[in-house]
């Protein structure tokens, strides 16, 4: 790992944390930085980027700063700091745009969950094989994992917990996937093809565990 690559994420972080956490002993902060129609109506056209920094709940910003470590960290080695931070607010500030029309106009959307899947699509393409010990699985299957989770999120609206942007979440990570063609060297498709083969063994290994574990009982 370089140190810039390591400098650029840990910034990210640690500025999601700062922020999230003025917003949270001052209320009113987050009037001003999430993002919502309303808000852009009235002319705050910087919570596009700062809305990105915001976090709901102590759960939400600890599973997004661990998501972003992770795929952050492997993008910057990867293409560079640049690419990987134009990917970062790119792909969340048009997932907030594009999914605005889902909610009411005084709706606020915060957090950088969208951000981070447009990571995490991009990292699927260019570097599927690596693996990840924080999550036990290599980082092409991460992410398709948790692609398929919102989408079944959107289909059968009780399968996943409420408040979450799940339409956000997939746009984030349908704008990473051009992104990660452009910048794979001609290998997105054996990388994306090797993610599918990973998913689809993941699954079958799942269910014959499933098999077993019922045969058992």
């Amino acid at each position: 790992m370089n140190g810039d690559a390591l400098r650029k994420t840990t910034l990210l972080i640690i500025s999601c944390i700062l922020v999230t956490l003025l917003c949270w002993t001052k209320n009113s902060a987050a009037d001003y930085l999430s993002f919502s129609v309303e808000n852009l109506r009235r002319g705050y056209l910087w919570v596009i980027i700062t809305a990105l920094f915001v976090h709901a709940d102590p759960l939400h910003l600890i599973g997004n700063m661990l998501f972003l470590y992770v795929f952050g960290r492997t993008l910057e080695e990867e293409i560079g700091s640049a690419k990987t931070m134009l990917a970062f607010f790119l792909g969340g500030a048009l997932s907030f745009i594009l999914s605005a029309f889902l909610y009411e106009p005084d709706v606020s959307m915060i957090g950088a969950s969208a951000a981070i899947f447009t990571l995490t699509s991009i990292a699927m393409i260019i570097k599927p094989l690596k693996f990840s010990w924080l999550f036990l699985m290599p980082l092409g299957l991460v992410a398709l994992i948790y692609f398929i989770y919102n989408v079944l999120a959107v289909i059968y609206p009780g399968f996943g917990g409420t408040g979450v942007g799940y339409m956000g979440h997939m746009i984030g990570f349908l704008i990473g996937v051009p992104l990660g063609v452009m910048w794979s060297r001609g290998r997105w498709k054996r990388n994306i093809l090797i993610s599918i083969i990973m998913l689809l063994i993941y699954a079958i290994l799942v269910n014959y565990a499933s098999i077993i574990l019922r045969l058992e009982v």
